[in-house]
């Protein structure tokens, strides 16, 4: 049970309505959660606004509300806390309610468009290697040591976060590695947490559904450095146009990395193949796993913090060379018939052309790229003819599909990409629906020393139709095409 003084004390609430001597049993978020003696935050989300099932929540047993509102009809027998925001208030509880879990342990944020996820799994992977007891918050999994929770979203809502701190705290984790997402950061998810340093990657075009313009998106990344404390580490890709955008203002220890400028941490390409990068970091040659300039970045980054967090390079750069890529990223595989299939997470206009371009750079000549790739449906709409348009100006043929539709027509958003090809390129492009039998139409299509790119959905094991999540894999799609053809 926790004493309802001690947890608003992390509040400064506007008015108080009822006994503030009471103890707790819960917290929740969710009034479908609610059990007896709970405390419920009647949050304001995108789609659904928690003071309307105030009401449910009480009927369910909770016995202190935080609201932005007050009800009109109070119960004399619960307590009511109102506040400026619901949201960031949640946030402060869920942190003090597992006292504080965030400061008991050395936590890094990543955030960008593209990168994170390889960034927070390699930091977690390097740092486990090291002999470190770690945990990890991505899109792909989160883990506690060697133990791996599924991931709903990029970040968890402050609730599970703190939860899942606590437990990091308690197997004896010593460090966690997490993505923050943009929509963690606009909805305050993170507010209350403690970060020992973060990371930039890069900011490029994607989640306009949700932040309508650019500098909006680009206000929601800054709030994460904006937010760190003078002790902490603030490392940025300033060979991004918006890497040093994300120091100004910073209180935090100010650090680069690049490869094309002046930086803290400097990075050179020496070579790039399919198997992996030559390339010098500080000017060590260290040969790695990980393909593509892209990769070079994310290297670069790991490099970065684990000398901010005190590792010495001579214990990182042969770490570096033993790790691999992350599921879903750049993974590649050979068939019997000599071609080539890379199944990559690539969902926005910059990381398909990165991914794009590093095909090209390593690819034959007179073979060719087959590119297969769609769009989320109920997301940013303007980024589907821009990632047509890219897809067939690097490919030799495109074949568009479905991604996760969602709630959307899966026509309608091929329509939607289709409006970034000319006349020439619609020629050289197909329109699949059906996301097997587009993979099996590359397949077809292809010859010994071609290259098929599946972008789109990367490690997702599952195609999210009218709200429903279909058993769905790309490379076990592939396997079965390798088999059939054995």
């Amino acid at each position: 049970m926790k004493e309802l003084k001690n947890i608003l004390s992390e509040l400064k609430p506007l008015e108080i309505v009822g006994n503030k001597d009471r103890f707790l049993a819960g917290l929740a978020f969710d009034s479908r959660k609610v059990e007896k003696n709970f405390l419920f935050v009647a949050t304001r989300g995108t789609l659904v606004d928690g003071h309307d099932y105030i009401s449910i929540a009480i009927e369910k047993g909770a016995s202190c509300i935080i609201c932005e509102n007050i009800p009109s009809a109070c119960d004399p027998n619960l307590t009511y806390v109102r506040v400026q925001d619901s949201q960031e208030s949640l946030s402060l509880i869920a942190a003090k309610w597992y006292d504080n879990p965030s400061k008991k342990l050395k936590l890094v944020g990543v955030t960008g468009t593209n990168g994170k996820t390889t960034i927070a799994s390699l930091l977690h992977t390097l740092f486990t290697d090291l002999g470190y007891c770690c945990g990890l918050l991505s899109t792909i999994e989160n883990k506690i040591d060697k133990q791996i929770f599924a991931a709903t979203h990029t970040t968890p809502d402050a609730l599970q976060l703190n939860a899942l701190l606590d437990k990091m705290v308690k197997a004896g984790c010593s460090y966690c590695f997490m993505e923050v997402s943009s929509h963690a950061l606009a909805q305050k998810r993170i507010t209350g947490l403690q970060f020992e340093g973060g990371i930039f990657t890069n900011l490029t075009h994607d989640h306009l559904d949700f932040h309508k313009t650019i500098p909006e998106y680009i206000k929601a990344k800054k709030l994460f450095f904006d937010g760190l404390s003078k002790s902490a580490f603030a490392l940025s890709n300033i060979d991004d146009k918006n890497g040093n955008v994300m120091l100004q203002n910073c209180k935090a220890k100010k650090h680069s990395y690049s490869i094309k400028n002046l930086a803290d941490f400097k990075g050179r390409i020496i070579e790039n193949q399919i198997h992996g990068l030559h390339m010098q970091i500080d000017g060590n040659d260290i040969y790695c796993r990980l393909v593509g300039q892209f990769n070079a970045y994310n290297l670069l980054a790991i490099y970065g913090a684990a000398r901010l967090l005190g590792e010495r390079s001579e214990e990182i750069l042969p770490a570096l060379s033993n790790l691999s890529s992350v599921a879903g990223r750049f993974d590649y595989q050979q068939t019997p018939k000599g071609i080539i299939a890379i199944v990559d997470y690539a969902h926005t206009p910059d990381a398909l052309k990165n991914v794009l371009e590093t095909i090209n750079q390593l690819q034959n000549e007179n073979c060719k790229i087959i590119t297969v790739v769609g769009a989320g449906g109920n997301r940013d709409k303007s980024k589907r003819p821009e990632m047509a348009k890219i897809a067939v100006q690097l490919s030799d043929r495109l074949i568009l599909t479905s991604d996760n539709p969602r709630f959307e027509d899966p026509e309608t958003i091929l329509s939607d990409m289709q409006t970034g090809l000319n006349e020439e390129q619609q020629k050289r492009s197909l329109s699949i629906t059906n996301r097997e039998e587009a993979i099996k139409t590359a397949f077809f299509l292809a010859q010994k020393g071609d290259v098929i790119l599946i972008a789109g959905k990367g490690h997702e094991t599952y195609q999210e139709i009218k709200g429903v999540r279909y058993p769905f894999d790309d490379k076990d799609v592939i396997n079965k095409l390798i088999k059939k053809t054995l």
